[in-house]
């Protein structure tokens, strides 16, 4: 992120997203759109969770895509919250707080984001794999 970036530079943060903009214009490229799904590993990776729990939370943002959920929202909300449902579901459980400052988010956040999750997932609208289906 433009963070961590400015993190590790002697740079501001003003300045490096200055020199961004000017190589995206100069490559003539485009702003990638943000993606909840490219966050996971990161988020997972700071709070030691497993690869099957990074699977099912790609597998939570993948269904969570598809019914059009996650406009609008944070994507490193969303991953961190995902994240967290599966961690529950796996019994590999993080606190909302370990997946907070990891993420970068706040725990009302993350809240939120799995609440609204969850509610998905107890009325059916997730449509998970049966063998991820199977940890609840």
């Amino acid at each position: 992120t433009l963070e961590e970036v400015a993190r590790h530079s002697p740079l501001d943060k003003k300045d490096i997203a200055r020199c961004y903009r000017f190589l995206l214009k100069a490559l003539n490229l485009r702003t990638p759109v943000p993606n909840a799904r490219l966050r996971v590993p990161k988020i997972a990776s700071e709070v030691d969770l497993g690869e099957e729990t990074q699977r099912m939370a790609l597998e939570i943002l993948g269904e969570a895509e598809r019914l059009k959920i996650t406009g609008g929202k944070a994507p490193m909300g969303m991953a961190a919250a995902a994240l967290y449902l599966a961690s529950v579901m796996n019994g590999e459980t993080r606190t909302q707080n370990m997946l907070a400052e990891a993420s970068g988010v706040t725990e009302v956040t993350i809240r939120n984001r799995y609440k609204e999750l969850k509610r998905l997932l107890d009325q059916g609208m997730l449509n998970l794999k049966e063998d991820e289906m199977s940890h609840l």
